[in-house]
């Protein structure tokens, strides 16, 4: 049974909530359900922490975050296996064992970071200097689709600059991120890394954490309608926030595409964690000339690809994470087979279960083109012309990212260049990267993570004028 971690102690509660197997429906284990008292101490805890933490040496800083990635390295089997009983997700392929390397990956990157004082000039009428100075107590709130690695992407960076977290975890995927904050406390300073985990169907964690004057940052991963309300409770006292939220990504094939080479790519662009991914691919604009044997090749890819249970070695999609999400995708697709043609799936599967599905001779104006539908589902839409390929991808509130597909790589940056989204991909879609820079335009939010300017995100400046 795991609890919470508060000033580097374990702290349980006597109202727990469960947390459900999406492969079996079964049981896993029960998470605490914090209480308002719980977060005033998980706050107390980090801002008692922070002035110390901050006073170390850059250097030991970097050693303590170096310590954390050794510890999810370590200990990455254990977490990869709860993860996958609590987030379905496979152990294998682009599975739980792929989100422990990467979360591992990034964090140890973002260890070997560092933001010295940067001179604007030194001359004789003086000198200036700007130095980065840590925000004070970070909240992270967190989603179920890549609960470790998206954890990490938060709470690294704050740490490293020098900053102290209380991070709060998806319902729906606690267990792993309870596990891990516990690991990571342990090699850390008491009260720099709290966690506090709560079901939200009485006290609101993440909210409360949102209006919390204690807290002086909010990074948020999640739906563009609960960032909304992110930012309205944030306003009171003007917290900083990065928010990184819904993407409805475009993938523009061009004519001269090969569509037996680029099959691989555009399938896992699409559908990498089943789908629910903020930056997956979900809508497909393919050339009239290339449409149908791109169709073909796809199919003839997805087809191949086994679904199961994520437990077992074979499987390399799971099921759908939650009721909600799995409702809203068959929704979703249910109309979709009503307006185009179903190229492979469109009929749910036993439990939270769908199949990989691909429906073409849809447009613009259908809700699976329009709507983010997170999940194993990827309309097609055929198009004539480059530039009303364009105008349609661009045709959507959401600018998370976006990708063209070419033999000739200047053409698809010129064309890429066009595109209204925080990152653009040549030949594959969703390939973040640590030493890179993300984050959306639009409604998929603002700031970015990752690189140093990700790690600038969890400073402010001062100038020092001498």
């Amino acid at each position: 049974m795991l609890d919470m971690t508060i000033g580097g102690e374990a702290t349980g509660t006597s109202d727990r909530f469960e947390v459900r197997n999406p492969s079996t429906g079964e049981v896993v284990d029960t998470a605490p359900n914090a209480t308002a008292a719980d977060l005033d101490r998980a706050v107390a805890a980090a801002r008692a922490a922070q002035a110390p933490w901050a006073a170390l040496a850059d250097e030991e800083r970097a050693a303590a975050c170096r310590a954390v990635t050794e510890v999810l390295t370590a200990n990455a089997e254990e977490l990869a296996r709860l993860l996958t009983l609590e987030q379905g997700k496979p152990l294998n392929g682009l599975g739980s064992r792929w989100e422990m390397g990467g979360a591992a990956a990034w964090a140890g990157y973002t260890s070997g970071l560092s933001l010295p004082p940067q001179v604007l000039q030194d001359t004789n009428e003086g000198k200036v200097e700007v130095h980065r100075k840590p925000i004070g107590v970070v909240g992270s709130i967190t989603p179920w689709n890549f609960p470790v690695m998206i954890a990490v992407w938060h709470y690294l960076p704050a740490i490293r600059a020098g900053n102290t977290v209380v991070l709060k975890p998806s319902p729906l995927t606690p267990l792993a991120t309870l596990r891990m904050i516990e690991l990571a406390s342990a090699v850390l300073p008491a009260g720099v890394l709290n966690v506090v985990s709560g079901d939200d169907k009485g006290f609101n964690v993440g909210a409360a954490m949102s209006a919390h004057p204690g807290i002086d940052k909010i990074v948020f991963t999640g739906s563009t309608a609960t960032g909304r309300h992110v930012m309205r409770s944030a306003a009171e006292n003007l917290k900083r926030l990065t928010l990184e939220l819904g993407g409805n990504d475009a993938g523009i094939v061009l004519p001269d595409a090969d569509p037996a080479k680029i099959a691989e790519g555009l399938f896992w662009g699409a559908f990498i964690n089943n789908g629910q991914t903020c930056a997956a691919m979900k809508r497909l604009y393919v050339h009239d000339s290339i449409h149908d044997a791109v169709c073909d090749a796809l199919v003839a890819y997805a087809e191949k690809i086994p679904v199961g249970d994520g437990m077992d070695e074979n499987s390399v999609l799971g099921p759908v994470q939650n009721a909600m999400q799995y409702g809203k995708v068959s929704k979703l697709v249910a109309d979709a087979v009503t307006r185009g043609k179903v190229l492979l799936g469109g009929k749910p599967g036993e439990g939270l279960f769908f199949p990989p599905t691909i429906i073409s001779g849809l447009s613009n104006g259908d809700a699976l083109v329009d709507e983010e539908q997170f999940g194993p589902a990827l309309p097609v839409i055929r198009y004539t012309d480059v530039d009303e390929a364009v105008m349609a991808a661009n045709d959507s509130p959401n600018g998370l990212g976006g990708s063209v597909w070419s033999a000739d790589i200047d053409a698809a940056k010129g064309v890429g260049r066009r595109m209204e989204c925080g990152s653009v991909w040549i030949n594959k879609h969703g390939a973040i990267q640590p030493n890179a820079p993300f984050g959306g335009v639009k409604q998929s939010g603002f700031g970015v993570q990752f690189a140093e300017e990700g790690l600038k995100e969890n400073t402010t400046a001062q100038v020092v004028f001498s």
